[in-house]
């Protein structure tokens, strides 16, 4: 099954975005706790504007050892938190109750296939409507995975005083 993006859905909009942008006042009133590990808050600088953006993402895997939080890009290279830290690496992240200075990476499409593998074993249910949300037609088969894999963009972030990572 190959996916098919909807191109007319370059980044969210309506009761998506705002489904996207409350998470950031949750962290805006100290209450970052009450997400846990699952999403982490990423401060960046737009690449355009040089304004200081903050963007809420979630989390497809942390690792307690390292303090490496693995996010996706569902918008692959379009969105704008993405461009923006291609441009400026990343200010900070605030994840749980830690807030710090990342070193980031971007990982390899056959890190991003694993990745993306062990996240549908541990959230299928996520996994299998998360993609129809964001535009994509995922049937589970191994092509579409491929395919899907192909299309996501993924980062890691690690505090820099961390040299596992």
């Amino acid at each position: 099954m190959i996916i098919r993006w909807n191109s007319r859905q370059s980044n969210p909009r309506g009761l998506l975005w705002l489904m996207f942008k409350l998470p950031v006042y949750i962290y805006r009133l100290c209450l970052s706790w009450l997400l846990g590990h699952r999403f982490l808050l990423l401060t960046h600088k737009g690449r355009k504007t040089g304004k200081i953006r903050h963007t809420v993402l979630e989390v497809i895997r942390y690792d307690q050892n390292t303090g490496e939080c693995i996010v996706v890009a569902a918008y692959g290279e379009n969105a704008d938190w993405y461009r923006n830290i291609q441009a400026n690496p990343a200010i900070e992240i605030r994840i749980g109750r830690d807030r710090y200075a990342p070193t980031q990476r971007f990982l390899t499409h056959d890190e991003v296939y694993t990745e993306f593998s062990d996240y549908e074993h541990r959230h299928p249910f996520a996994a299998r409507n998360l993609p129809k949300l964001l535009g994509f037609k995922y049937d589970g088969s191994e092509s579409g995975r491929q395919a899907l894999a192909a299309s996501f963009r993924m980062v890691s972030f690690c505090p820099k005083d961390r040299k596992e990572c």
